[in-house]
């Protein structure tokens, strides 16, 4: 039978699901093993979430690397897919930070894997789906901070040019940057955004209220969404007048803002079951990039696709990225967006159609959000497959490690668990 381990249950897709073999739940394999203040280096098993750190450690002033949309997120999970943050453009991936592993073989071997040491299952493992084993635990370095608010600007852009024109500006002075974009939006105002930057505030920015405590924050009431929004409820009329109004609402084209981390990187984990707002059937996220010389006219192309054909997303989200390494990592220098799409009739079909896009454009989707993408998409998308699959059949011959998505990847054999 087939095995797979699952740590927080983020990816959206069929990634950490099973139907037919074995899930080992990670969360319980959650402690702290050591710590090195004078180096920040921080050992911890793979079940250990990005909120345990943040918990522990901002107030002794140290942060996660690298963090993605939640902090719900294991350590396990953060290797298997290589997340990323709004760091990226400077910082690179998750596993840039990772200084080894401990993986646990289909063999029953337990090896330790780094740069320098079975490296080759280390990038094997980066961005692996959780198909080379079970990751057991984890040492990657902390980021040092002063205060646990983050110190930034808030900028509107007219239209994607605009957009693209403030990222070269802006990102040289910032650690952190997003934006979020109105992906329906047409004509002279294709891809108008507003536009994040960040940096870790230094005391000296804080209020003399926040300056008593600078590295704690006041906890957060975490509100849920109790049941299914009506069908239909976000439709294009809907998410046009939310978009025109989310724009508006930043009357000045600049805004300074200084708000704590929860805030800043986290605002969806105070809302929980917030993926009921898509009602019943749910909802796909579909993220793409795009390489640096292609970025511009791809967005454009998909922008002007999601306005023409109505398929419209409130949480669209632009980023750029750096330098990246890994074979299976998703991030390339270049631009990614991120759409929040609800599952109606004629949705495949528009992701089919997205993907094509992308390939043709250089590009790839990420794994951690797919729920669609064909096997020959992923190979093309993914051309250093083959090098993966050599190591992945060396150490797991007979694929006892498999998942759903590995099956409709047809990375696994399609049988293997039943």
């Amino acid at each position: 039978p087939s095995l797979l381990a699952r740590g927080g249950g983020r990816s959206y897709g069929d990634a950490a699901l099973t139907a037919a073999g074995t899930t080992v739940l990670m969360e319980r394999l959650n402690r702290m093993l050591a710590f090195d203040p004078s180096t920040g280096r921080l050992r911890c098993e793979a079940g250990v979430t990005l909120q345990d750190i943040l918990e522990v450690f901002v107030p002794q002033g140290w942060f996660p690397p690298v963090s993605p949309g939640t902090k719900f997120a294991t350590l396990g999970g953060a290797i298997a897919f290589d997340v990323h943050g709004k760091n990226h453009h400077q910082d690179s991936s998750f596993c840039r930070h990772v200084q080894h592993f401990t993986l646990l073989l289909a063999s029953g071997e337990t090896l330790t894997c780094s740069r320098e040491e079975n490296s080759d299952l280390f990038w094997a493992t980066v961005g692996g789906m959780g198909l080379t084993g079970v990751i057991k635990d984890v040492e990657l370095t902390l980021l040092p901070i002063k205060t646990a608010y983050i110190q930034g600007l808030n900028i509107k852009a007219q239209n994607l040019d605009e957009a693209i024109a403030l990222f070269d500006e802006y990102e040289p002075h910032y650690q952190y940057s997003v934006a979020w974009i109105d992906c329906l939006a047409s004509g002279a105002s294709l891809g108008r955004s507003i536009l994040m930057f960040g940096n870790h505030a230094p005391q000296s920015a804080l209020t003399p209220t926040q300056q008593q405590t600078p590295l704690s924050i006041a906890p957060k009431k975490r509100l849920t969404i109790p049941f299914d929004a009506p069908s239909g409820l976000l439709n294009r009329y809907t998410m046009t007048a939310f978009n025109t109004a989310y724009y508006a609402r930043q009357f000045a084209r600049e805004v300074p803002t200084l708000m704590d981390y929860d805030a800043y990187f986290y605002p969806l984990d105070v809302l929980g079951d917030w993926n009921r707002l898509y009602g019943q059937q749910g909802f796909v996220q579909y993220q793409c990039v795009f390489p640096s010389a292609t970025s511009r006219d791809s967005l454009v192309a998909v922008l002007e696709a999601c306005s023409q054909k109505g398929w419209g997303s409130f949480l669209a989200v632009l980023k750029r990225f750096g330098a990246q390494e890994g074979w299976l990592s998703f991030p390339m220098p270049g631009y990614t967006l991120t759409l929040d799409m609800p599952v109606k009739p004629g949705l495949f079909e528009f992701l089919e159609t997205l993907d094509q896009l992308v390939l043709t454009a250089g590009g790839r989707v990420y794994l951690a959000k797919d729920a669609c993408l064909s096997a020959d998409m992923f190979r093309a998308m993914y051309p250093q497959f083959p090098q993966w699959m050599a190591v992945k059949t060396d150490v797991d011959p007979h694929h006892r490690f498999s998942s759903e998505m590995a099956k409709r990847l047809q990375i696994t054999p399609v049988g293997r668990g039943h």
